[in-house]
């Protein structure tokens, strides 16, 4: 029986990536990925002198390249019967990603519950996730907090949402972290200031990358600011009301 590793991989800057996370992609035959021209090329990318460090570790050249199984949403519950063959057959698996860990606000863990389920051993090879790493240049509190995600498209299903995260945040308070595609922001953030009013909020952008920002701000200052400048990058919004 193989093992199916959900490795997380660089969500920005190359040099983040783990020499853990490089000695299971050269390891394994198969990886799942969400795009495989991404994992293509973040596997061309790497540096051959990491390469070298690897099998000098491994003690042994590889000279097959793994095959890349596309797994995504639209797609997963396709594939979840193939991968399993695979790793019953003995084969190992590495679930990627585009960016970040695998399985937070990605797919993958409806494979790995079936994975659970066949009693296939499933290992996790840490590294970089946006949320954390939002979390810790935000100066809001960490002790507790709630990741949300991405919020509902309709508008009504997001601002009830949001009215039951209020009433719940009268009990447990904990920072707030929500993921927003760069066409959606002004979106969402005018769904936080109908709830929670002109709040202030952290918004980081292109975390890792060369042109990370991270702006702490009220949601009317944030909004003026991006209205103006044409969303582009990923981002994460924080608060703690």
């Amino acid at each position: 029986m193989g093992t199916l590793y959900i490795v997380s991989t660089p969500i920005g800057n190359l040099q983040d990536i783990t020499f853990r996370v490089l000695n299971i992609l050269h390891k394994v035959n198969f990886i799942a990925c969400e795009d495989t021209r991404k994992t293509g090329i973040l596997l061309k990318s790497i540096n051959p002198m990491y390469i070298a460090i690897v099998q000098h570790t491994m003690g042994e050249e590889k000279s097959q390249r793994p095959r890349l199984i596309s797994y995504f949403e639209q797609n997963e519950l396709r594939r979840i019967p193939e991968i399993i063959n695979i790793l019953k057959n003995g084969e190992d698996v590495a679930l990627v990603s585009d960016a970040g860990t695998p399985t937070i606000s990605d797919p993958g863990f409806k494979l790995v519950r079936e994975c659970v389920n066949q009693k296939i051993k499933v290992e996790a090879i840490p590294g970089v996730s946006a949320a954390i790493v939002a979390l810790t240049v935000s100066g809001l509190p960490t002790d507790k907090f709630l990741f949300l995600g991405y919020l509902p498209l309709k508008e009504g299903k997001r601002i009830s949402l949001l009215n039951n995260l209020k009433k719940s945040q009268e009990f447990i308070k904990s920072t707030i972290i929500i993921y927003e595609a760069p066409h959606k922001l002004l979106k969402t953030l005018n769904s936080l200031r109908q709830v929670f009013g002109d709040m202030d909020i952290v918004i980081c952008r292109e975390l890792t990358k060369i042109y990370e920002e991270v702006r702490r701000s009220k949601i009317s200052e944030s909004l003026k600011h991006f209205s103006k400048t044409n969303p582009k990058g990923e981002f994460v919004i924080l608060f703690h009301h």
